[in-house]
C-alpha cells in the first residue's frame, strides 16, 4: 500500500532528481524519489540471483574448446563479471553459479567472489538440466523473490524498477523484454496489457506480434520452482507456456543496452557496442 507525503527538498537536489526521469523506466518525479529511497535504503529489493552457466557455448567454438562461455571477455572482463556489476548496481551481492561444462576452470577464476565484491555458491550440474532443472535443485536456498539470468548476454536493466513492477503486477514470474528492429529471429512476445500471451518463434518481421523478445532475464517467485520437474527442463518450452495460460507471466519492457554473444559474429558486436557499467 503506498501512501501520499509531503517533501521539502533543496531546488539542486530536485533538479538531480528530475534529471532521472526519462518518462519509460522511471516515469515521474515521484517514481524517481521512490526508486532513490529503495537503493539507498536498500530495502524492498531482490537479494539473490542464479546465474545460467552450464552450458557448451557450442556456436562459440573454437573459443570455447578450451575457454567455457561464461569466462568468455568482454572489454578484458568475463561475462560473469558484467553481470556482477549489473547486480552490484542493485544490491544485489548474493550470487548462485550453476555450472557444468568445465565447471572446475570457472571456480578457479571466480572461486567465492569475495574479489568481485559478491558472495558466490556453486550449484554443479552432474549432467545436463537445462534452464530450469537447476533451478529445482536450488530450491531450499531461493525462499523469496530472485533472479535468474543466462550467462551469455551483456544486460542493462533497472532492476530495481523492475523489481516493483514485478511485484505490482501479481505475477509468478517477469521476464525482462528488450526491443529488436527484426523479430524475426527470435522468439516474440505477444503480449496483453503488462501480462504475456505467447511466445512467437520466428515470425515474418511484418506478422510478429511485437517487437518484444525475450532477453534472458527473469524475476521469479518461490512458487515458480513447483512448476519445475525433474530432470532437463527448460523455462522457455517447459515452464513460461503453461505460466502464461494461467495469466501468471509479466513482461517487463527495458531500454537499456543488451547484446547477445551466442555467436562469433554477435562477440565481436558485443565487444565493439557494449558500454561497460563500471
Amino acid at each position: 500500500m503506498k501512501e501520499r507525503v509531503t517533501l521539502t527538498i533543496e531546488q539542486s537536489l530536485l533538479q538531480e532528481v528530475d534529471a532521472k526521469v526519462d518518462g519509460h523506466n522511471i516515469k515521474n518525479r515521484s517514481h524517481a524519489v521512490e526508486l532513490l529511497l529503495v537503493q539507498a535504503l536498500g530495502s524492498g529489493m531482490v537479494k539473490k540471483a542464479v546465474i545460467l552457466a552450464g552450458g557448451k557455448g557450442t556456436r562459440l567454438k573454437p573459443l570455447t574448446l578450451e575457454i567455457p562461455k561464461p569466462l568468455v571477455t568482454v572489454h578484458d572482463r568475463t561475462l560473469i563479471e558484467h553481470l556482477f556489476d549489473l547486480f552490484k548496481r542493485h544490491g544485489v551481492k548474493d550470487i548462485v553459479l550453476s555450472v557444468g561444462y568445465k565447471a572446475d576452470k570457472i571456480k578457479e577464476v571466480i572461486g567465492n567472489g569475495k574479489k568481485f565484491g559478491v558472495n558466490v555458491d556453486y550449484l554443479v550440474e552432474k549432467e545436463p538440466l537445462g534452464t530450469a532443472g537447476p533451478l529445482r535443485l536450488a530450491k531450499e536456498e531461493l525462499q523469496e523473490t530472485f533472479i535468474v539470468t543466462n550467462s551469455d548476454e551483456l544486460k542493462d536493466i533497472d532492476l530495481t524498477d523492475m523489481y516493483r513492477y514485478h511485484k505490482e503486477s501479481g505475477a509468478l514470474a517477469t521476464i525482462a523484454l528488450t526491443t529488436v528492429d527484426d523479430p524475426s529471429a527470435y522468439g516474440v512476445a505477444e503480449m496483453k496489457g503488462n501480462f504475456i500471451l505467447r511466445f512467437v518463434e520466428k515470425p515474418a518481421k511484418d506478422e510478429a506480434p511485437s517487437n518484444l523478445i525475450n532477453s534472458g532475464l527473469y524475476m521469479f517467485e518461490p512458487e515458480v520452482l513447483d512448476y519445475i520437474k525433474e530432470g532437463f527442463t527448460n523455462l522457455e518450452k517447459d515452464v513460461f507456456p503453461v505460466l502464461a495460460q494461467e495469466g501468471k507471466l509479466a513482461g517487463y519492457a527495458f531500454s537499456g543496452q543488451w547484446l547477445n554473444t551466442g555467436t562469433l559474429e554477435l562477440y565481436e558486436q558485443a565487444i565493439q557496442e557494449w558500454k561497460d557499467l563500471i
